[in-house]
């Protein structure tokens, strides 16, 4: 029989939308087409579901139905581990779980689960840094003689003076209105280095049976560099540290998926991917080009982004996340752009991770508090659950400066929360699930080739996944206003064109015209027989 091409050409113009129906319980299957779709979740202020203010472990846990509803695959969350911190970094106890969010019975319960629903978990490391409450610090302070003393850097030989890490921070001072020193760990310590690999080793396999049904999936690496804080007092980590250490974890469980944060937001991330040892990195580049909704930016962007990345490796596709101004705060709540995130976060190829809340429309941006880790609370604020600001399990931990009483973002009946959009066909959440769809019936937007698209409108974005079988086509309109385009397309002599979604485009000779209303996209599957 002779195989067909199959080429396919989305545009979402006139989304028809299914009604929103009640979370119901989803039953244990994989994902479609092992399309992976991350969901990245600030714990804290999730789900709380034990009426303290903050969320918990228990609280995912009692929320996995709602996430499998929405279509993501894998959860990402910040880091679990003991800190004085709210957002859990600089770790008091790397192998403790911060008892706000729960024990470690409610971890493993999470994590298998999880894994019943073959659903994936990848957790935050950042074991660089120390805060003064660590261990490491507390018993090497002012004591030379302390075994601790080479697992940390000072700057005397008398350990009163601890080196700075990033931007020189030498001390911290936290939401709740106390000081910390931060600390660099010597990841050149062979007793360091032994504790970062039981330390991996334990979260991948936690009662060390070898089946890794209670353990993660992957790890995220936060802050990851070759040359620290380009500090000079550990250079060539990809080579001394980190690559050694990943190939030890791999030879456990040699699916492990290791992504690391590049510390440069400003790169592509290609340096860790080829030296570091990783698998994927975020794409940083890609999710400040997407805001600025720019066609030339964007060509160059996506082309360098996913034109650069070695094979066997991936970018994350992001829009949002826990460090950065919310999207829809970014294109200030404009419900067409907001689709454009959307659509460009999920179909344009790499892994796409969306960030909780994102998938309403959830608003914050950086507060000016002055140097406090509170400045980033509204962009990590409670997970809107309900169209009140109150209900059963709202994570209102915050509610103790600033970041409360002026930047709260949870306003009632302003139609951003699941009560208000999970019914209304219009809404962005089930816009969401939409493209969520789309992007698990098409895998040839994760495995196919990516390339820009000519067209002959400034205000219009156009790129595709390919192979040799098929095309998988998007076209964007970036702008507010109607805008008319004739796409560069090669479809062939014979072709059957089926118009999936929005009007049917016109063929003219290598070329598709198309009208495509503001901010629209359109979806079109060609056949080439």
């Amino acid at each position: 029989m002779k195989q067909r091409k199959l080429l396919l050409f989305v545009s979402l113009s006139c989304l028809p939308f299914g009604q929103g129906r009640a979370i119901q319980h989803v039953k244990s299957i994989g994902p479609k087409n092992n399309a992976e779709i991350i969901y990245h979740i600030f714990e804290r202020s999730f789900f709380d579901s034990n009426g303290d203010g903050h969320g918990d472990l228990n609280g995912i846990y009692q929320k996995l139905n709602y996430l499998q509803e929405l279509g993501v695959t894998a959860i990402l969350l910040t880091p679990l581990y003991e800190s004085m911190y709210y957002h859990n970094y600089f770790a008091t106890d790397f192998y403790k779980i911060d008892p706000r969010y729960g024990t470690m019975a409610d971890y493993l319960r999470l994590i298998k689960e999880l894994h019943r629903r073959h659903m994936k978990f990848y957790m935050d490391m950042e074991t660089q840094y120390v805060a003064s409450d660590n261990a490491w610090f507390r018993d090497s302070y002012k004591n030379p003689a302390s075994k601790y003393s080479d697992y940390i850097f000072y700057a005397d030989k008398a350990n009163t003076k601890p080196v700075s890490i990033v931007a020189g921070l030498t001390d911290f001072t936290g939401y709740d209105g106390v000081t910390r020193k931060l600390i660099m760990v010597n990841l050149n310590n062979k007793e360091v280095q032994q504790f970062n690999y039981n330390l991996f080793k334990f979260w991948m396999d936690p009662n060390d049976d070898g089946k890794f049904d209670d353990g993660v999936d992957g790890f995220r690496l936060d802050h990851m560099m070759d040359n620290l804080d380009n500090a000079n007092r550990l250079p060539h980590l990809f080579a001394t540290f980190w690559n050694p250490l990943l190939t030890k974890l791999r030879t456990i469980n040699p699916k492990i998926k290791i992504v690391a944060e590049q510390a440069e937001w400003d790169s592509f991330g290609i340096d860790n991917l080829t030296h570091g040892g990783v698998d994927r990195v975020f794409a940083f580049r890609l999710a400040f080009a997407i805001r600025n909704f720019n066609k030339k930016e964007l060509m160059l962007v996506a082309d360098s982004t996913f034109l650069q990345t070695p094979a066997n490796k991936q970018q994350v596709v992001f829009i949002e996340n826990h460090d950065m101004q919310r999207f829809a705060d970014a294109v200030k709540g404009d419900p067409g752009k907001s689709r454009i995130g959307c659509v460009l976060n999920l179909l344009m190829g790499g892994v796409p991770s969306i960030y909780y809340g994102q998938e309403l429309g959830m608003k914050g941006n950086k507060g000016n508090f002055g140097m406090t880790d509170g400045n980033d609370i509204p962009n990590r604020q409670a997970f809107e659950w309900y169209k009140s600001n109150e209900g059963p399990g709202m994570a209102y931990w915050y509610k103790n400066g600033p970041w409360w009483t002026k930047d709260n973002n949870d306003i009632p009946n302003d139609g951003i929360s699941l009560e208000e959009e999970e019914n209304d066909p219009k809404s962005l959440w089930n816009f969401y699930r939409k493209i969520i769809s789309l992007r698990k019936n098409n895998p040839i937007i994760t495995k196919g080739t990516y390339a820009n698209l000519m067209n002959n409108n400034d205000q219009v974005f156009s790129f595709m996944r390919y192979n040799a079988q098929e095309k998988f086509i998007v076209v964007v309109n970036l702008s507010a206003e109607k805008q008319h385009i004739a796409v560069d397309v090669n479809a062939g002599n014979k072709t059957a064109i089926t118009a999936l979604i929005g009007n049917k485009p016109l063929v003219s000779g290598k070329k598709l015209r198309l009208t495509l209303n503001e901010f629209g996209v359109n979806v079109i599957k060609i056949e080439v027989h």
